[in-house]
């Protein structure tokens, strides 16, 4: 018994990779439908996020500088401990001079420590402020990314319930979508997803219409319509780059329009000779 072996992609006649390419191109139009179904919410989601993170990081920084800023606080409080302590002592030592040397060194210590004390509570004082400050803004922008979150909570609830009620056709298509690609050539692949990158209703692949390319709307040649109608080679728009089918191919019913013009046509000749 003889085995039949798997059709590679280049064994494909132009007729099959043609129908393959629209198949896969109906395919990929739905997954776009679904993603629009979606709109913005995947862009406003990673822009909340992103937003909260921003605030999350500042409001990190503030509180690292607001404890800097204890420290600092806390280490200006305890010299100026020392420095009433040791005022304290230089005026004890006063009473017990035995000559004015020792007592004006004293006096210059004394000043000069409650220089040291007068300079140290102004410190104490602007970083007290600038302490509360940051504090305040820590709780500004707090309320902001707890409004925000209360945003980005919402619109994922949303994205989440879009996504549910989509995921599952969509991880279908997309499972038809990759045994489709593997049976095109590659290189015609790559061109297909290159014209379908760059048009802006992202169809690669058209049925004429009217005598027209489906895409653009721009006139065929007949030569170029015959050629589409036989099959024999891949068709491309001159003018927008598209890959065109003839619409039976697409499984699309031929519309009768030029033979109704041609009726007509043939019926006013006809009056015209009574």
């Amino acid at each position: 018994m003889v085995r039949e072996t798997k059709k590679s992609p280049k064994e494909l006649t132009i007729e099959q990779k043609l129908k393959a390419l629209y198949q896969l191109q109906t395919m990929l139009s739905r997954i776009d439908e679904i993603k629009t179904l979606r709109g913005e919410l995947p862009l406003e989601v990673q822009d909340l996020e992103d937003e909260v993170a921003g605030l999350n990081t500042r409001i990190s920084k503030f509180k690292a500088e607001v404890e800097e800023l204890r420290v600092q606080i806390t280490g200006k409080k305890s010299e100026n401990e020392k420095s009433k302590s040791q005022v304290d002592s230089y005026k004890q030592q006063q009473g017990d001079v035995s000559n004015n040397r020792e007592f004006d060194f004293l006096t210059k210590e004394i000043e000069y420590k409650s220089l040291e004390l007068e300079l140290n509570e102004k410190k104490i004082k602007e970083s007290t402020e600038e302490m509360q400050g940051k504090q305040e803004e820590i709780e500004k922008n707090q309320k902001i990314v707890d409004g925000r979150a209360a945003d980005l909570e919402s619109k994922k609830n949303e994205l989440d319930s879009i996504v549910a009620e989509t995921r599952q056709e969509e991880d279908k298509i997309r499972e038809k979508v990759k045994d489709l690609e593997a049976k095109i050539e590659p290189r015609l692949l790559l061109s297909f997803k290159r014209i379908r990158k760059n048009s802006h209703n992202g169809l690669g692949i058209v049925y004429v219409q009217r005598d027209a390319c489906g895409g653009c709307f721009n006139k065929i040649p007949p030569q170029r319509q015959l050629d589409i109608r036989t099959r024999k080679k891949i068709i491309v728009c001159e003018y927008c780059g598209r890959i065109m089918i003839d619409p039976e191919l697409a499984g699309i019913a031929p519309e009768p329009v030029a033979v109704e013009k041609s009726k007509k046509k043939a019926s006013t000749r006809k009056k015209k000779n009574l």
